[in-house]
């Protein structure tokens, strides 16, 4: 598997939160949403300027900004429809 940010992954890509870093309040208002290590999240949808980003963490649909997604690290599945 793969790592990389969740602002370099492409529409219907998935893969499981390895790390969030400083992004402040935010990082606390995604952990209350279950944003946590070792959680699925797929990216749905990317803005026509790649700002901001669709996210689908469970049942739950976030946007975020390109500058918050750089700060967390997924590891992808090796394959889009499935878990590791």
């Amino acid at each position: 598997m793969s790592r990389r940010l969740l602002s370099q992954m492409k529409p219907k890509e998935r893969g499981i939160i390895k790390k969030i870093g400083d992004i402040g309040e935010l990082k606390r208002r995604l952990l209350e949403l279950g944003a946590l290590t070792k959680v699925p999240i797929e990216v749905v949808r990317i803005a026509p300027f790649g700002d901001p980003i669709e996210i689908k963490i469970g049942n739950t649909y976030l946007a975020l900004r390109k500058s918050e997604a750089n700060k967390i690290e997924v590891e992808l599945f090796k394959d889009k429809a499935c878990s590791p």
